[in-house]
């Protein structure tokens, strides 16, 4: 473990997420819920109508997370990110309800960007390729709803230093447009900006 990472505690508190800035390497232990397209679409319609979802939302984490069978004796196989801007949609409304930290990779859209400042919580990236990585900080996982989506049913999973990198804070910093300012150039003949 890099010996800059910041340990994170789930569920997160406001205080944490505060501190958190973008492009900072992180390590999470504690829970993390695993939830995908089909089980956040429940979820929203669970909360658009005022009802309970399974799980306490205030504080926690969701991870987009594509999972596969455990081998015997281990908790989860493979457990990579999966592509978050599909759960944009879903997105302020969890939030709304308390959630304080998603992970999951790639960019999210402007709406969602605004959402986390809204509701101070953060967007992580995992690194993609890396699941069978990963899953080695995964020391529970069972599913608690939702059984029949299958491999997209809502999991719980206990973690000791999830690796993660902080990929949007709450002060509307994103990293991907951190990584890209080093290689844009000034178009000098049209006074544009462009990417190398």
């Amino acid at each position: 473990m890099s010996p800059h990472a910041i340990r994170l505690t789930s569920p997160l508190s406001d205080n944490c997420v505060a501190q958190l800035r973008a492009g900072a390497e992180v390590r999470i232990t504690g829970t993390l819920y695993v939830a995908r397209d089909a089980a956040h679409e429940r979820l929203v319609a669970a909360l658009d109508a005022g009802q309970p979802i399974p799980f306490d939302p205030v504080g926690q984490m969701i991870y987009y997370m594509g999972p596969s069978p455990p081998r015997p004796g281990y908790p989860i196989g493979s457990a990579g990110p999966t592509t978050s801007y599909r759960m944009d949609p879903y997105t302020e409304t969890l939030l709304r309800a308390g959630i304080k930290g998603l992970i999951g990779k790639g960019e999210r859209g402007e709406d969602v960007k605004r959402a986390l400042q809204a509701h101070r919580a953060v967007y992580l990236i995992a690194v993609g390729g890396a699941g069978a990585l990963i899953a080695q900080s995964i020391r529970q996982a069972e599913v608690i709803a939702y059984p029949e989506l299958g491999p997209e049913a809502i999991r719980r999973l206990q973690v000791t230093d999830f690796p993660a990198i902080v990929g949007c804070d709450i002060y509307g910093t994103d990293i991907y447009q951190i990584g890209r300012t080093p290689y844009r150039q000034v178009d000098l003949v049209k006074g544009r900006r462009k990417l190398c």
